[in-house]
């Protein structure tokens, strides 16, 4: 197939979860033969941190402005097969108008942040990635997030004719277990773009048992903290870490921690990218809780869940050895059942049945 995508980005992995993301995809449907074109438009914020100079195997198109590029998207879409729209594309409106007027074989749209985007519906808010028809129009809508109140809130809200959800996943080529390295050491570690609603549970999780524990370290990664984040002297930050860091970040940690969005773990079946990096990292997982997390890791086998500071600080006290067993087990099923190549296969599975027009999918069936 040849698939053109009009997403956020691909090339700079700074203060999103979608690069990350779309480089395990893009890569394993290069792999299995299949041809990638995406589009992303060249911000500063971007380009000042990017980590991703080429789509090998494939083609990354950058532009300024829609402008610039509408030629050329559409003749990219004039033979292609599939065409996806992600959420958050900057120039989703004129991307979806161009997608919806060719002739490309299969029109896609990929939610990477849905239950951000039903809330905002629901209190009224512009989306710029979709338009006023919502997304009737699409032949197949993939979501990130799944859960029994998927269906009903795409159809309802958006008029989604095809759904499935589409997880998260993880490229072990770039996860894996590593040395640890001494800037990385830490009791306790966590990895995530700041974001007010997560703060709250991060401060019951980690923040917290920080200030109960000055014994020990605690190291946070990522872009976005503010000045006035809750910091302790026993709490270190490194800015921002490119995926090719993040193995050793994890790996250095005797423990690391998944903090959900908040809307995201309201609606649950939320499994974030980071969730999986760290168990292909091979580092024993906390997680907060939410509804559905257990058919991605099995609690207490494979991942240790926390609801209070208190559940972290027992977490500290588990015998080496247990929280090892914990760790490889959760790997094994990453690599099993999650990992980018998985994904990859799952997406073109859903594009052909989505061409053979059958009927609208369950999460069962997906």
């Amino acid at each position: 197939m040849k698939i053109v995508i009009f997403g956020l980005t691909i090339s700079s992995s700074w203060g999103n979860g979608h690069a990350t993301l779309w480089r395990g995809l893009c890569k394993n449907l290069i792999r299995a033969g299949h041809s990638v074109v995406f589009f992303e438009r060249d911000v500063p914020y971007y380009a000042d941190n990017r980590d991703m100079a080429e789509l090998a195997g494939g083609h990354l198109i950058l532009y300024r402005g829609w402008q610039d590029v509408a030629r050329q998207a559409k003749a990219a879409l004039a033979d292609a097969d599939a065409a996806i729209l992600s959420s958050y594309c900057p120039d989703g409106h004129d991307a979806t108008r161009l997608i919806l007027d060719s002739r490309c074989g299969l029109k896609v749209f990929y939610d990477l942040d849905t239950p951000v985007t039903l809330e905002r519906l629901r209190s009224g808010e512009p989306l710029s990635y979709i338009g006023p028809r919502g997304l009737v129009d699409f032949d197949l809508v993939l979501s990130f997030t799944g859960g029994p109140r998927l269906f009903d809130e795409y159809r309802n809200q958006l008029g989604a004719r095809m759904i499935a959800p589409l997880y998260g996943h993880v490229d072990p080529d770039v996860h894996r277990p590593v040395a640890p390295q001494p800037q990385y050491r830490a009791a306790l570690s966590y990895l995530g773009t700041y974001s007010a609603d997560r703060q709250a549970a991060l401060q019951d999780l980690f923040v917290e048992p920080a200030r109960g524990r000055h014994d020990l370290r605690f190291l946070i990664g990522g872009a976005q903290y503010p000045r006035d984040f809750p910091w302790s002297s026993n709490i270190y930050f490194v800015r921002h870490l490119p995926p090719a860091e993040h193995a050793a970040f994890f790996a250095s940690s005797r423990l690391t921690l998944n903090v959900t969005r908040r809307a995201m773990a309201e609606m649950g079946w939320c499994p974030s990218g980071r969730l999986f990096e760290a168990a292909a990292c091979g580092v024993p997982l906390l997680s907060d809780t939410w509804d559905g997390i257990a058919d991605f890791f099995a609690p207490d086998e494979e991942i240790i869940l926390v609801n209070r500071s208190e559940d972290t600080l027992a977490a500290f006290a588990r015998d080496d050895g247990e929280l090892a067993r914990i760790a490889a087990s959760a790997r094994q099923r990453a690599l099993d059942e999650h990992s980018s190549q998985t994904r990859a296969n799952e997406m073109i599975g859903l594009f052909e049945r989505s061409i053979r027009r059958t009927p609208t999918l369950t999460t069962q069936e997906a």
